[in-house]
Formats: structure tokens, C-alpha cells, sequence
């Protein structure tokens, strides 16, 4: 099962603490568009699976109108065919969110919403430059159930300089008195040459201490098990059979296709991106050409991306997939590579498979770190 992944990179405004690249240069939309569909017949045959989920991420999706998803889904369905697609995903901000789109993006086949709530406090909404209120999320949701919804996942961020674990705590209960079917939660990470990175620069804001962070980890995972959600990846967690199909895709090194400026593909062999610049990313889909970097793949760094991925589902590396894919000498040094985490109960090995455990996922990145394969 294959995916494919439009990039809608326009925003009304910035958050601060996005590094996503995004423009609001709202005049580029219908070009833009028209684009995605020239790229969208340039490339039907990249996949060599049938597409069996859409995913419409950004910036911000639901700021294009009723002529421009019309237009993309016509397109879609001439490559692909839309009955086929077991899951479409659209991304939308609650303020965007009205009677009329949410019954636009039902009677097109979209049958999965991914909200942008990230606090249900005003102020830290605020704070990132958000532009909903608490109040228009909570709206939001109620609009995308009337219209017919039934698989809703929310974003939230936790981490906020001067959040406590309390406050932490009322977000959630906010977010799991709604029931949306998945709810993915993140960290809030200063990343360098973002709006926030300049204030934690310049001493206007300052990290929680890495004590909290954990406290606040833990609560959540602990919070949204006794409501039943499975936490099938280390940010994202769903009612049973409401997993995300597509961001799936990625963790279980399955090929996508990624359409629109700063896209990313992948297809076993290699993986590619195209240009990060909306101006030019038209410019040559309209000569005909893709403008992308391609970069193909050795058995090593297919080997790292493995680790990087797939150890942060529920379900683990598969021991048989590591030999098979890569020979009994790689499972010996991942294996031997493992041993410290395996004694220091980060790691656990059962039914062959290499999963993190509870404490594992608290410090993941540097488990990872250590299975990563460096030539010496």
C-alpha cells in the first residue's frame, strides 16, 4: 500500500516555532495548483504499488477554495483511482473550518480530518501565534462531526516555557472530552532559525528542565491508555483501527509520493525532493520538469533509515527483515549494537522483533543513535 503526499505550503500567518516550509504569498495559490496537477500526470507512474492513501498536509490545506480541491481531486482521480484509496487526509486549522468546506471535503472522499489544535489555552495559543482560539477548535469539531466525520485526529503540543504538568494535564482532558478518533502529541522544540529559536536566543523565553518534559511524557501516554488509545508510535496514538494508514507508510519504509515545493519521495531505491521555493517549484513544472534532488540508496542507508523508523511504532524492527533484507551479518551487529539498551530495560526482544520499552521511548533518539550503522 502506497501513498501520496500534496504539499499545500501557504499559511495566513507563521507560528513561531514552525520550520515546515511554508509562504504567505496567497496570489501563487491558483498557479500553484495548477502545477500540483502538471507534477500529478508527470509523475502517475514514479509508484510502483497502487496508492492506497492521500495525504493533503502544509502549511495550511483548508485555505484553498471549493474551485482549487475540485481541480486537484479531478486530477487524482484521472492518475489514481479515488474508490481505490482507503484513507484521504486533509490538514486544517480550526478557524478555517465552516459548514460549507466540511460538507466541500466530505462529498469529495475525504474521509479523515487532522485538526491543528496544539493548546486548548488561549494564552499559549497566543504565545505560538496561532489564529484560533480555544473556543473555535472546540467549534471546529462539533462542525466536522455534523457534516459526517468519523475519524478525526487532533494535534497537541506540550513544553510551553512555564507550563506545568497541571496545565498539561487540563489540555488533555479538553482534547479527550471531544473523542477524536486519533490525537498525535509533540513536543515543542525550538528549531534553529525559527521565530521562537530567536527569542530562546535573545533570553525571552526558556526551556522546561528535561524533568518536566519526562513528567509531562509520561502523563500523557499514561492518560490516553486508560482512555483506551493505543499508542502504536512514539507521538501518535488512536482508538483501536483508527491508526494513521498513510504516516504509516513512512515508518514502515513503504513508497510515497510527495507533490509540491519541498515534497519528499521515496521508492525503495532512492529518495527525492523537490525544490523548496514555490516561485521555481512552477517555473519548471511548467517546462515540464521536476524540479527535485534525487539521492539513491546503499543497503546501509536504507539499514539507518530502518532503525529510525520503524523502531518508533508499537511493533518494533522485525529481526527476519534485518536478515532478509540486509544479511545475518547486519542482525548480528544490530543485535550486539542493542545489547546495552536490552540489559538497561530500554529495549526488549519479543516474538523477533526489536521494540522500545516504556522507559525506552522516554529516551529514544540516543537508543537509535546506538543501532545506527557508521562504516568504520
Amino acid at each position: 500500500m502506497s501513498g501520496i503526499y500534496i504539499h499545500i505550503p501557504f499559511c495566513k500567518s507563521r507560528c513561531i516555532y514552525c520550520d515546515f516550509y511554508s509562504s504567505t504569498l496567497q496570489s501563487l495559490r491558483d498557479d500553484y495548483v495548477a502545477a500540483i496537477n502538471e507534477e500529478l500526470h508527470l509523475r502517475k507512474d514514479y509508484l510502483s504499488t497502487r496508492a492506497r492513501t492521500i495525504y493533503i498536509g502544509g502549511g495550511t490545506p483548508s485555505l484553498l477554495n471549493d474551485s482549487h480541491l475540485h481541480s486537484i481531486f479531478r486530477s487524482l482521480d484521472s492518475c489514481f483511482s479515488l474508490n481505490e484509496m482507503e484513507e484521504i487526509t486533509i490538514e486544517v486549522n480550526p478557524d478555517d473550518v465552516t459548514d460549507a468546506k466540511a460538507l466541500l471535503w466530505r462529498d469529495l472522499g475525504i474521509n479523515r480530518v487532522s485538526m491543528g489544535v496544539q493548546s486548548f489555552d488561549n494564552q499559549r495559543l497566543t504565545f505560538l501565534r496561532r489564529r484560533h482560539a480555544a473556543k473555535q477548535a472546540k467549534s471546529a469539531f462539533t462542525i466536522l462531526r455534523k457534516a459526517g466525520f468519523e475519524n478525526i485526529s487532533i494535534d497537541l503540543m506540550f513544553g510551553f516555557p512555564n507550563q506545568s504538568v497541571a496545565d498539561w494535564q487540563s489540555d488533555l482532558n479538553e482534547a479527550l472530552s471531544l473523542r477524536p478518533e486519533h490525537i498525535s502529541a509533540y513536543s515543542l522544540m525550538i528549531e534553529e532559525n525559527t521565530p521562537l529559536w530567536r527569542m530562546y536566543q535573545s533570553g525571552k523565553v526558556e526551556t522546561i528542565g528535561e524533568e518536566t518534559s519526562r513528567s509531562m511524557y509520561q502523563l500523557l501516554c499514561n492518560t490516553l491508555a486508560e482512555s483506551e488509545y493505543e499508542h502504536y508510535e512514539i507521538s501518535n496514538f488512536s482508538l483501536p483501527g483508527y491508526y494513521s494508514r498513510h504516516n504509516s507508510n513512512y515508518w514502515k519504509s513503504v513508497e510515497y509520493m510527495g507533490l509540491g515545493a519541498a515534497a519528499h519521495s521515496y521508492n525503495v531505491v532512492s529518495r527525492q525532493w523537490n525544490v523548496n521555493d514555490i516561485t521555481t517549484y512552477i517555473e519548471q513544472i511548467n517546462k515540464g520538469e521536476v524540479p527535485a534532488e534525487i539521492e539513491l540508496l546503499t543497503d546501509d542507508m536504507r539499514y539507518n533509515d530502518l532503525i529510525t523508523t520503524a523502531l518508533r511504532t508499537r511493533q518494533g524492527i522485525s529481526l527476519y527483515d534485518v536478515e532478509r533484507d540486509y544479511g545475518k551479518q547486519r542482525l548480528d551487529y544490530m543485535l550486539r549494537e542493542a545489547r546495552s539498551s536490552l540489559d538497561n530495560g530500554l529495549l526488549a526482544l519479543e516474538n523477533d522483533h526489536l521494540r522500545l520499552t516504556k522507559n525506552g521511548l522516554f529516551v529514544s533518539d540516543d537508543v537509535m543513535s546506538r543501532l545506527i550503522y557508521i562504516e568504520n
